[in-house]
């Protein structure tokens, strides 16, 4: 095999390298008909989420780091925490003047950079283009992309309330938005094993 091939060949393994992780998504039905349209990426996340919904992903992205902080100075992490709380009372107060505020459901997704699974309490048929948005809380952007419905399955029955697993490839994705997913993609799995380590960190150091 010549470097090109394996450069391929690393390519396409990250290119459809999957993790289970949660993120606001939003999406709508927008017909049987082929999509030309190109995906784009935003960093408004508020045009897509509501500012409680925005505030708590960064505060569950800045844990491990605020950790890391605190066991090096806790002058520092202290002063962090003050400021954080201070965000906290701002974002509080701006939302008890929001008479409309509607809160966001948060979708455990299987996510890779060609597509996408979800747990969905609406069917949705097979072929259906869908117009999703992702919002990517590690990276603080919002992927908007076509994507096309590959299958629906009925889940089993469990609590009464029917749902079916969704999966989509995604449609016309810029191979830059592409790149930007895989970023987010490889940064979550980085934080999945350091958060999966910690646990048997503190016990052996307790």
């Amino acid at each position: 095999m010549n470097a090109s091939d394996a450069k391929l060949r690393n390519e396409e393994r990250r290119r459809f390298f999957r993790i289970d992780d949660d993120i606001n998504l939003y999406y709508k039905v927008i017909g049987q008909q082929p999509v030309n349209n190109m995906s784009r990426v935003s960093n408004d996340i508020l045009g897509s989420c509501s500012l409680s919904t925005a505030l708590d992903m960064l505060t569950q992205e800045s844990k491990v780091l605020m950790r890391r902080i605190e066991a090096k100075d806790s002058d520092i992490s202290d002063y962090l925490k003050l400021l954080n709380n201070k965000i906290e009372l701002i974002a509080q107060c701006l939302m008890l003047q929001d008479a409309d505020f509607n809160e966001q459901k948060t979708k455990n997704v299987n996510l890779s950079a060609s597509g996408l699974a979800f747990d969905n309490e609406e069917e949705l048929k097979m072929g259906e283009y869908l117009e999703v948005k992702m919002v990517l809380s590690s990276i603080a952007a919002v992927i908007l992309v076509h994507a096309k419905v590959v299958y629906c399955r009925k889940n089993n029955d469990m609590d009464g309330k029917p749902s079916f697993m969704v999966g989509l490839d995604y449609v016309n994705m810029q191979e830059q938005d592409r790149e930007l997913l895989i970023k987010h993609i490889v940064r979550r799995q980085m934080q999945q094993i350091r958060a999966s380590k910690e646990p048997e960190y503190s016990g052996k150091h307790g």
